[in-house]
């Protein structure tokens, strides 16, 4: 664990218009536009012009395709268990954007939030008058660039001591690179993003590696591990920066020479909805037994990954009871959750076909499941739409496709043509997942296809509820 400087409370070092929460929104929809642009420059930028707030703070930076919010809210919850003041940087929020930043485990208030979109904002802007006054083009300053600077604006004056920052995207572009990452940790790779990051698993690989550095303690999740050739890229990105790192793996299954290992074990698997799952973790400084969350089988992975990267950063063995007790209470919300009861409802993150089969196969681990829930589907354009499609169509015997806002969405025209094609029955077809729900009306329901999907659907039901 690296210490940050000693300094006094950090204060933005320019006067900042003030933004109510409506504003704040209403600026970073309109930034939407500008969709992806990869480069650090804007962010090194802005993060300068407001004196650095991200050196106030040590940080820990989540890569990967699979696992990463979960790995980072673990990660989070337990350094948070070993006394520090802990904040989280995760994307993209389920319904409030205030989601994406969180001190102490909770969200901030949509006050602060504004607040610090407004000094990320200023930034941009005095940043981009700069250039301009130098005769160079402005930034095109996104979205996501405007929501890192801000969360380090906010987690700054909040003063804590760490804080988890899950990448957008990638890795070597991604804005939370433009930090200075104490720990790293790339929990697995998967086709995510092709037209920006690659074609191919190697590629891809390459392009979450550049996440790893020199001086940082590292973990590779257990996702890391297959195929050979993306191992391969990971592993000669770390000996190339001079880093050995703790790499995740389930008992018996087999670890690269001369690294150090962390491996866990199940010891008991969720039956049905809320039982616990029971697992071991044997990490690099010490072993951990009876973890225990209520959670389905594949977060023993994440859990695990959490488990390493903590230990790596802080550099000792973690306090076994506040290990269990953090991991017991974490929360992942969107992952494999039951928003509704009754009729049951059951929405998961899964955007690939690498957790969609997860998930799969921990639904199907369920006893006494009843009769099959039928399937409320969205996908991105940019994702593995066929594979995703086939192994869903293969499961579910009723499906209702639609589209989230996400600009990014594939239309439910052409995704039910999909379905169709992989022989599944379309019982209805949406443009809004509102619709989709209706459609489904007292049936027992999944939602899975896509992150902002599982956003959607709790927004919808939390409408419908009047909170």
């Amino acid at each position: 664990m690296t210490e940050p400087e000693n300094q006094r409370p950090y204060e933005v070092p320019f006067p900042v218009e003030p933004m109510d929460y409506e504003g704040a929104l209403a600026h970073l929809h309109g930034i939407l536009r500008l969709g992806i642009c990869p480069m650090l420059e804007t962010v090194v930028d802005m993060l300068a012009e407001l004196g650095r707030p991200d050196g106030r703070f040590s940080v820990v930076q989540v890569a990967g395709t699979n696992g990463k919010t979960s790995t980072s809210r673990y990660t989070a919850a337990i350094l948070a268990g070993e006394g520090l003041s802990t904040a989280l940087y995760t994307s993209p929020e389920l319904v409030d954007y205030t989601e994406r930043m969180e001190v102490a485990g909770r969200p901030v208030s949509r006050e602060g939030f504004a607040r610090a979109v407004a000094a990320a904002a200023e930034a941009g802007r005095r940043v981009n008058a700069a250039r301009e006054a130098a005769g160079k083009r402005p930034y095109d300053v996104t979205e996501f660039d405007t929501l890192t600077v801000a969360a380090c604006v906010l987690f700054a004056e909040r003063g804590v001591d760490v804080a988890v920052l899950e990448v957008g995207m990638g890795g070597r572009w991604d804005a939370t690179t433009a930090t200075h990452p104490a720990a790293t940790c790339v929990t697995g790779i998967g086709l995510d993003h092709t037209r920006i990051l690659g074609d191919t698993l190697e590629e891809i690989a390459g392009e979450k590696a550049a996440v790893i550095k020199a001086g940082q303690a590292c973990v590779l999740g257990r996702g890391t591990a297959e195929p050979p050739s993306v191992q391969d890229v990971l592993l000669e990105r770390c000996a190339a920066q001079g880093v050995a790192p703790a790499v995740v793996r389930a008992v018996g299954e087999p670890t690269p020479a001369g690294l150090p290992v962390c491996r866990f074990s199940v010891v008991s698997e969720p039956a049905a909805l809320g039982d616990p799952l029971v697992l071991d973790v044997e990490a690099p400084l010490s072993a951990y037994r009876g973890l225990s969350a209520v959670k389905p089988r594949y977060q023993a992975a994440n859990i695990a990954c959490a488990v390493a990267l903590a230990e790596g950063f802080l550099g000792r063995p973690l306090d076994p009871a506040a290990l269990a007790a953090s991991v017991a209470a974490c929360p992942t919300p969107g992952r494999f959750d039951l928003v509704r009861a009754e009729p049951p409802l059951l929405v998961d993150a899964a955007h690939n076909p690498q957790s969609v089969a997860v998930f799969l196969d921990s639904l199907g681990a369920l006893d006494g499941a009843g009769r099959v829930p039928e399937l409320v589907c969205a996908v991105l354009a940019d994702k593995d739409v066929a594979g995703i499609v086939g192994l869903l169509a293969d499961a579910f015997p009723v499906v209702h496709v639609c589209r989230t806002p996400s600009p990014r969405a594939l239309p439910p025209e052409e995704l039910a043509g999909l379905f169709r094609e992989a022989g599944a029955t379309v019982a209805s077809v949406s443009p809004t997942v509102a619709g989709a729900l209706a459609a489904v009306g007292d049936a027992p329901a999944v939602a899975v296809g896509s992150i902002t999907l599982a956003g959607e659907v709790c927004r919808v039901l939390r409408a419908g509820t009047g909170e």
